[in-house]
């Protein structure tokens, strides 16, 4: 591992304690009961060692959408045809998907990649290219990828990410597209975390109980040509991964590089987390579990990760819809810590100091 991965894994830093004790005095300070708002309260003390900030601030807020095919298509695991994937990009950049609709309601902008679309797409100003290739390879008859496109497609988010730190960046939300994609996490999660591959795959975008027995067939085939080792991460991505997964890796990696909270989103965004957190341990602690999605194995990923989510939906949409809403509620944590009054400037009488 060399250059800009291992520069930015580097940089990864722990959290800032003094700023976490700052907040967490303010929170048992402001006009309520001591822990009545819940995880809200937790929230923003954590936001506060992420950010370094005894309060602090999120104003400018980003959801990262990659976009990328899967080879695997090909063995037939879904209802959905490839080109939806282009297909959908363009719905992304004109502001009619699910993520631009809940983006829009928490005030994030939404920025999206070609990571690697079977298609070419549209010269777009909302558009960003980073096609690391037209789609990975069938990992049912070898790895996804070269062990080059692997760490192309992780500094290519770590990039991204940068060059919206100049636009101002307080927090960034993890976002995905990419017809296959539960198929290609499935069997990052069932090498990452060593769990048997029925308990890991889903129905993705609504499959039968013939086509989730068909898909997994799939995954454990993946898994019986390729042999990914647990121990070596950019191998798994390498082997079964995707270049939007890789991508997401990036994103992770630099957004905890320059101290920005992570939402992440659902299944695939948690498939690039394991990645992640094994290529950079500290990284966990700037992650911010959205929700837990509807897809099998995601609830068992989050417990492997040590993550809480914040929301239990039932989604399993993607597009990083899941981070939109989790972005919001950091953003209230945040604020209450910084716009509610204490007891002292609100001229309250703090009961707890008063012994009743």
């Amino acid at each position: 591992m060399s250059g800009l991965l291992l520069t930015t894994i580097e940089m990864i830093k722990p959290l800032d304690k003094g700023a976490m004790a700052e907040a967490r005095s303010r929170q048992d300070m402001l006009t309520k009961p001591q822990g009545s708002l819940g995880r809200l309260e937790e929230l923003s003390i954590k936001l506060a060692g992420i950010q370094g900030k005894a309060i602090p601030q999120i104003r400018h807020k980003a959801v990262v959408t990659m976009a990328g095919d899967h080879g695997v298509v090909a063995e037939g695991v879904g209802n959905w045809p490839q080109e939806v994937t282009a297909q959908m990009v363009h719905n992304f950049l004109s502001g009619g998907a699910g993520i631009n609709v809940l983006a829009r309601q928490a005030g994030a902008r939404v920025v999206v990649v070609d990571m690697g679309v079977a298609a070419e797409l549209k010269a777009s100003p909302g558009l960003i290219s980073r096609k690391v290739a037209p789609g990975t390879q069938n990992m049912c008859l070898g790895p996804s990828m070269t062990p080059e496109q692997a760490v192309t497609s992780i500094e290519s988010g770590i990039e991204v990410v940068a060059a919206e730190l100049a636009k101002g960046l307080d927090i960034v939300g993890t976002g995905d597209m990419g017809i296959g994609n539960t198929t290609a996490s499935s069997a990052i999660c069932a090498a990452m975390m060593g769990k048997p591959v029925a308990e890991v795959t889903g129905r993705g975008t609504g499959i039968s109980d013939e086509q989730l027995a068909h898909k997994i067939e799939v995954v454990k085939r993946a898994l019986e040509v390729n042999q990914p080792d647990r121990q070596k991460p950019l191998e798994v991505l390498r082997k079964v991964g995707g270049f939007e997964i890789g991508g997401l890796v990036g994103v992770m990696l630099a957004a905890a590089a320059y101290r920005i909270p992570v939402v992440i989103d659902g299944f695939i965004s948690g498939a690039a987390a394991l990645i992640a957190t094994a290529l950079a341990p500290r990284l966990r602690d700037f992650l911010i579990a959205a929700h837990v999605s509807a897809e099998a194995g995601h609830r068992l990923l989050l417990q492997h990760l040590g993550l809480k989510p914040l929301l239990d939906l039932d989604m399993r949409l993607g597009e990083g819809t899941g981070a939109a809403l989790g972005i919001f509620l950091a953003e209230a944590a945040a604020k209450i810590l910084a716009e509610m009054s204490t007891f002292g400037e609100a001229g309250v009488s703090d009961k707890a100091k008063e012994g009743g």
